[in-house]
């Protein structure tokens, strides 16, 4: 293509086991354009962006930038040749200041020492260069996910990226850091950046990219202007089938609290507040959704549901089924009627060597109806597998497929398919459909709201506000270990009014919040 800053001509990738990633790939990058990559979970994006990035080598095709044939065999190939890549999950050392992790691989030196005055002094020049204002000396662990996130753009243009691969990159923003990440992209395109965007948020990508690429079953279903294509023709495109975006969920009475915190609090080893007070009830037939920016107490209270807290000081009182759990071990939680869908599939999720049929019975594999004796039924076990990758339409070879080998979304699916499938009387969502599709969190979805229309009760926290705001019967804010905000009609509620109290701008009364432990 003319004028075209970085092109892949035909592109293909198989790996060694045989999976075909992508078939012939053609894809093209204008100099200071923003262009949107959208796809189901396994249609190749990821594949693609990590060939471009030099983390993978494709099996068949060639790379040109600026017109000139080149090889990308390591990300310090791409990094050369001025590509850069922010990840979903951020690569930085959380222990560093900002200027340490922006120098980290090029630090300056001082005879034979780390010079981090000069570190400080790049970081404070490549801040204002871009308008991208940080604090140098600021620990990592002590900044918003936002600040963060400009910690990690900034790594890469300090680096001379001037094509940046940004991968979900408002997975975890309020809509004001949505907002103000998306001035920041633009001004970059002023500059003269390319700027590439991952991302199953449509309406995001229709603000702010130029170009869309739509791929699926890993092939390029075409190119398109962002502005002459509407959310239901790109989601068609993506999953073959249009999406429903809003639900229609039965009317339920729920009576009784399956689940009922009260005062809960949370001290870690250094007497630092975590949880103060927490309050709320969950009740048959009842999604109480739980917003909040990352880092607010959601991960200690999750922890506090499901029998994870350790190397903390814990007061107050979690009751399952009217059983106090605060000291309980997992097994006994689960054996209440407990499951759990949890935020990392990866590592909480799954075992990744292990089959897609051993994952599914490894909650359940201690019943009687899975075993005999010290023996497993296989047939059993078999049965059930391929009933639950049939009905939750996980894409694979068969039960007998090592888990890791699927895409994030069929993973996704696999762990759902688990904790959903044990008639569960209490399911703790956390982010069950982070990193994938639109047609695969449609599924999961439906999946959430057919548990509540069989009086399961279930807790609900997500970074997606759209999906806490479309799903939720109920809904808390929490905000530096607080509840902050309390709404009973979530769908009456603005992303832009809860992202106010996220960011603890707004905040509630305790009369107001308090209404959350009987929803009144």
């Amino acid at each position: 293509m003319a004028n075209a800053l970085l092109e892949m001509r035909g592109i293909t990738k198989v790996y060694p086991n045989g999976v075909v990633a992508n078939k012939n790939v053609e894809f093209s990058l204008r100099e200071g354009e923003i262009h949107a990559i959208a796809g189901e979970n396994g249609a190749g994006k990821s594949t693609l962006m990590k060939i471009m990035f030099g983390m993978e080598e494709p099996s068949d095709g060639e790379i040109y930038i600026r017109g000139d044939k080149v090889k990308l065999q390591s990300p310090q190939d791409a990094i050369d040749r001025g590509i850069g890549m922010v990840h979903q999950h951020f690569m930085l050392v959380p222990s560093f200041t900002v200027a340490e992790n922006m120098v980290l691989g090029m630090e300056p030196r001082k005879g034979v020492g780390f010079d981090y005055s000069e570190a400080v002094r790049l970081t404070e020049e490549t801040a204002r260069k871009y308008n991208l204002a940080v604090n140098p000396k600021a620990k990592v662990e002590d900044l918003t996910v936002g600040m963060k996130q400009k910690v990690e753009i900034l790594k890469a243009l300090v680096r001379g990226a001037q094509i940046l691969i940004l991968d979900e990159p408002t997975a975890v923003l309020t809509p004001q850091e949505t907002e103000e990440l998306f001035h920041e992209l633009q001004q970059l395109k002023g500059q003269g950046h390319t700027i590439v965007f991952i991302s199953h948020k449509l309406k995001e990508v229709k603000a702010i990219c130029d170009r869309i690429t739509i791929m699926r079953g890993g092939r390029s279903e075409g190119v398109f202007q962002t502005s002459e294509v509407s959310e239901q023709e790109i989601s068609r495109l993506m999953v073959g089938r249009d999406v429903v975006l809003k639900y229609e969920k039965d009317k339920t009475s729920p009576s009784q609290p399956v689940l009922a915190v009260d005062r809960l609090g949370v001290t870690d080893s250094q007497g630092k507040a975590l949880l103060s007070e927490v309050s709320f009830s969950v009740r048959e037939g009842q999604i109480v959704g739980i917003a909040g920016v990352e880092g607010n107490g959601q991960t200690q209270l999750i922890e506090a549901l499901t029998g994870g807290l350790r190397g903390v000081s814990a007061s107050g009182s979690v009751r399952v089924q009217g059983t106090d759990i605060r000291n309980a071990d997992i097994l006994d939680i689960r054996g209440l009627g407990v499951s759990y869908i949890p935020e990392d599939r990866m590592r909480q999720g799954s075992a990744g060597e292990a089959s897609i049929a051993d994952n599914l019975i490894s909650t359940r594999y201690r019943s009687k109806d899975m075993n005999k004796g010290p023996f497993l039924k296989g047939s059993r076990i078999a049965a059930l597998a391929a009933s639950l990758v049939e009905e939750f339409k996980v894409r694979c070879s068969g039960p007998q497929q090592p888990i890791g080998m699927l895409s994030g979304g069929n993973m996704q699916k696999v762990v759902v398919a688990r904790e959903c499938s044990t008639n569960p009387q209490l399911l703790i969502a956390e982010q069950p459909t982070r990193g994938v599709d639109i047609g695969a969190a449609q599924f999961i979805h439906q999946k959430l709201l057919e548990l509540r229309s069989d009086h399961c009760a279930i807790v609900l926290v997500s970074a997606d506000l759209n999906e806490i705001l479309e799903l939720s019967d109920s809904l808390l804010v929490m905000y530096e270990g607080q509840i902050v905000a309390y709404f009973d009609k979530p769908s009456a509620v603005s992303e832009e009014e809860l992202g106010l109290y996220m960011l603890g701008i707004h905040r509630q009364d305790k009369e107001q919040t308090g209404r959350a432990v009987n929803h009144v």
